[in-house]
């Protein structure tokens, strides 16, 4: 199998794992304590992520990505079994932290490997979106997975282990096939990377703009389900379906986006139409009521998600034309934006929920995604 495949299956399970998780996060931990304050608990595990991502760099030049990449896959399953037996809040708590903390850490040694397999830069959009697609298509697996399993009850523990069993592939794919090693990174202070990436106008704003890609990952994916859920209480068993359904547009959408910008117009148009869309649809959201028919719910999510789909497969594209594997230190400053919104993203939304509820929060969420995604994209220079 070649090594991209296999990179695009393991991302696949990774995906799996990740977004069964994801949808239940903020619910489970609601059983726990009062849920504007719930986002607090994913900022913790974001702020041991920050920490460890400063180290990433000298591990991989120690150990290499892909033996790191199943480290940390193994050590999601340890704490996964643990969520689906703990009976303690404190317990809940910390294993939710280190769940949220392992994942961007993940997700940073597989860009490594897949970036180790590209040569010609003019395949990157294509090679990246394909990577993506896996993502996405295990994505649409995983909420009609939850409104299965919990279509009688909230035994979010069930979703933990089918969590767990998702990732038991991804470690015995990467056990058992032997990636290409990414090279030898030339190792800098990170600071004076952070100073490279700053100068670099360009680079700059597509890190920014990825950032704000994942304040709205971070949101979505935790504040929706929960308001949909507990609030406005609409069954796992009809979410699960609905939520199948708004993730279908990253399987359209990304691959041939990346084609497009390939060879068409470049990154930058289609990034900020996203940016657009995708905040328009978060704001939509505080419009929704208990009286809200399920199919203009249903609609709301979908334009999220085409907006998405088209800024995370610009996003990716663009930076990835600008750095390889070799720059080590760039692409870990790219992949810190995961921790760093899992970190300032739920902060922002306790306090948002504590100030005005829901409404408030969408109306916000949605008009910053909109406004700042704008303006970053106008700041990136297209490589057409």
């Amino acid at each position: 199998m070649h090594p991209r495949i296999v990179l695009s299956v393991g991302n696949f399970f990774f995906s799996l794992f990740s977004t069964l998780a994801a949808y239940i996060t903020l619910p489970f931990l609601a059983s726990y304590m009062p849920a504007a304050y719930t986002g607090f608990v994913v900022a913790l595990g974001a702020l041991g992520a920050i920490i460890c991502f400063s180290f990433l760099p000298h591990l991989v030049a120690r150990y290499g990505a892909q033996q790191l990449a199943l480290i940390f896959a193994v050590l999601e399953v340890i704490a996964l079994f643990a969520l689906a037996t703990t009976l303690s809040a404190f317990a809940a708590i910390l294993l939710i932290a280190v769940m949220i903390a392992l994942q961007p850490l993940l997700s940073y040694e597989l860009d490594l490997l897949l970036e180790a397999t590209v040569a010609e830069e003019g395949v990157t959009g294509r090679v990246r979106t394909l990577f993506l697609t896996a993502w996405n298509v295990a994505s649409l697996a995983a909420p009609l997975l939850i409104g299965a399993l919990l279509a009688n009850s909230n035994a979010y523990a069930r979703i933990f282990l089918a969590a767990a069993a998702a990732l038991v592939p991804f470690i015995v794919l990467f056990a058992a096939r032997k990636l290409p090693r990414t090279a030898i990174p030339k190792l800098s202070h990170m600071r004076d990377t952070i100073l490279c990436i700053v100068r670099d106008h360009d680079l700059a704003a597509v890190t920014v703009a990825h950032f704000l890609l994942y304040l709205f990952y971070v949101w979505a994916p935790l504040y929706v389900p929960i308001y949909l859920h507990n609030v406005l209480h609409i069954p796992w068993s009809s979410l699960g379906w609905m939520f199948a359904v708004m993730l279908i547009p990253y399987t359209l959408i990304e691959y041939p986006a990346g084609w497009i910008a390939d060879h068409l117009i470049g990154d930058k148009e289609l990034m900020f139409a996203g940016f657009l869309i995708t905040g328009a649809a978060l704001a939509s959201m505080s419009v929704i009521s208990v009286s809200s028919p399920l199919i203009f719910i249903l609609v709301i999510l979908v334009f999220s998600r085409i907006g998405a789909a088209l800024v995370e497969s610009m996003t990716e594209a663009h930076f990835f034309r600008r750095v390889s594997e070799r720059d080590v230190n760039s692409v870990s400053i790219f992949r810190g934006v995961w921790p760093l919104a899992d970190f300032v993203a739920p902060i922002l939304g306790s306090l948002l929920l504590l100030a005005g509820g829901y409404e408030t929060f969408f109306l916000s969420a949605g008009g910053f995604i909109a406004l700042a995604g704008g303006v970053t994209t106008l700041l990136i220079k297209d490589f057409r």
